[in-house]
């Protein structure tokens, strides 16, 4: 009887863990298209003006741009360092490897303003000046752990005899690694690139501490939440961005069951 009132309730907690977590997002676009200017009940009329301002405004604009190009130099460079060495975790054997991967894998469980702190430290100590070059530093030392974990997981899947059959039909490592593995490990290297841009587009604490004059979008959205008349257009701002950030995950996630989806067309990973 425990057992049955047990399953019975799961739905029950299902829903309403559900909507403890996503309701007060979906109030964000929905406030977004209120022609009020408050945050409150009953709403006044719907609106776009919000959105319209968003176009003329171009702090706003620059800090986007700002964003973009960081989001894409971190998720370039990250990726490319992730495959390097995802590739050497998982195929070969060396001293000293399962320290690296636990380095490599710390800033996932460290806090996020301690490792901003400490890097602020050191450049300052340094004589680094602060730049978007900072950020993207930064933020490449914070998402590499995210990339190495869907790449791992790309290259434990892989078919070594195929590598096997292109090496013993005459071609080189690297032209191996280029027509071979890299064709088959794509969808994981799609997902760890947009998973990278997704993380280092809506990433606040590093690019606060380390962007110095050039802000990024997160920072300038923390700026306008001191002025009570931003608030609307600053909602329509965060509702273009949590529609951009949920796309991009789904795209990484097809990418991802593609490739668990081809791994196990192949009969799983060999030894």
């Amino acid at each position: 009887m425990r057992r049955l009132a047990r399953i019975r309730l799961l739905p029950v907690y299902l829903c309403g863990f559900i909507f403890f977590l996503y309701f007060p997002i979906l109030l964000l676009p929905l406030f977004s298209f209120n022609s009020g200017a408050t945050v409150a009940f009953p709403l006044r009329g719907f609106t776009l003006n919000w959105y319209a301002q968003l176009l003329q405004n171009a702090t706003m604009i620059d800090a986007a741009m700002n964003s973009l190009t960081v989001g894409l130099a971190v998720s370039l460079v990250t990726t490319t360092l992730a495959i390097s060495a995802s590739r050497a975790i998982t195929r070969y054997r060396f001293p000293g490897k399962r320290p690296a991967t636990g380095l490599i894998m710390a800033p996932l469980f460290l806090p996020e303003i301690i490792v901003a702190v400490a890097m602020l430290l050191i450049l300052l100590q340094i004589g680094i000046q602060l730049s978007l070059g900072t950020v993207v530093l930064g933020q490449i030392i914070f998402c590499l752990p995210y990339a190495m974990s869907v790449l791992i997981a790309g290259f434990e899947g892989f078919d070594r005899s195929l590598e096997e059959a292109s090496l013993d039909l005459g071609e080189t490592s690297f032209g191996t690694f280029r027509r071979v593995t890299l064709p088959v490990v794509a969808p994981a290297i799609l997902s760890s690139f947009l998973l990278c841009f997704t993380v280092s587009f809506d990433e606040f604490l590093l690019a606060f501490f380390l962007s110095g004059t050039r802000t990024t979008l997160p920072v300038y959205i923390w700026g306008q939440l001191r002025f009570a008349s931003k608030l609307p257009e600053v909602m329509a701002l965060g509702s273009l961005m949590m529609l951009l950030s949920i796309t991009l995950l789904t795209i990484a996630e097809i990418a991802r069951r593609r490739a668990e989806k081809r791994v196990t067309a192949q009969g799983g990973p060999h030894a």
